[in-house]
């Protein structure tokens, strides 16, 4: 299960965020051994201050495997703040139909299930978790900054990245910008190779008198 948390709703989610945060620190600071910012055994940068829209992926115990960040591009988003580099000379996109994914993080064990192309139904879970954010969005495209691995993955699991320059070397990592398509027909590829029987996003609804009014954005 995809577990969708907006700003409204981080109180509620706290200890899930909390889990997040450790679940990054693991992958890009312990595993990829990435030039982050951390906070202890938490992996937080500024662009968790822009309040954006997190999707956590849940097992069935409730422990947080897999997380994706989500921020609109008509604000501060890392591929023109930070990685501008990757764009080639072309404006970062911009738009309200086009959003910025970061973050995205797997900690699952090496036996744990696969789908098509030996891709762990986990990882096509999340990234059809980020398509139906998409079109709940109505979006036409995810941009992201990733590596040349992740794009491999991207690739076979039938989801191309669009490139929007040519990679470069950042620190440790050959990365790469680019936009990914937002279709239902993508939707329904990733759910096929992935062995999805239906959504994997959930959207929590919140008693208003428990957290007052309560606005999904």
């Amino acid at each position: 299960m995809i577990q969708l948390i907006t700003k409204s709703l981080y109180g509620e989610f706290s200890e899930t965020l909390a889990a997040m945060h450790q679940l990054r620190y693991r992958v890009f600071k312990v595993r990829m051994d990435w030039d982050v910012s951390t906070n202890g055994e938490m992996e937080i940068d500024d662009f968790d201050a822009l309040h954006p829209a997190y999707l956590a992926q849940l097992s069935e115990l409730g422990e947080v495997r897999g997380s994706v960040r989500l921020l609109p591009t008509i604000g501060s988003t890392m591929l023109r703040d930070r990685f501008s580099v990757l764009l080639g000379g072309q404006p970062a996109p911009s738009s309200p139909r086009i959003w910025e994914s970061s973050r995205f993080a797997i900690d699952i064990a090496s036996d744990a299930p696969k789908g098509e192309h030996g891709i762990a139904r986990a990882t096509y879970e999340l990234f059809a978790g980020m398509v139906e954010f998409g079109l709940w969005k109505q979006l036409t495209d995810i941009v992201t900054v990733t590596d040349i691995r992740m794009e491999r993955i991207l690739r076979r699991a039938g989801w191309q990245l669009r490139r929007i320059g040519a990679p470069c070397e950042i620190g440790n990592t050959l990365a790469v910008a680019g936009c990914l398509g937002i279709s239902t027909q993508t939707l329904a590829e990733l759910r096929k190779a992935g062995r999805l029987s239906g959504p994997a996003l959930w959207v929590p609804v919140i008693p208003p008198q428990a957290v007052g009014s309560v606005q999904i954005a």
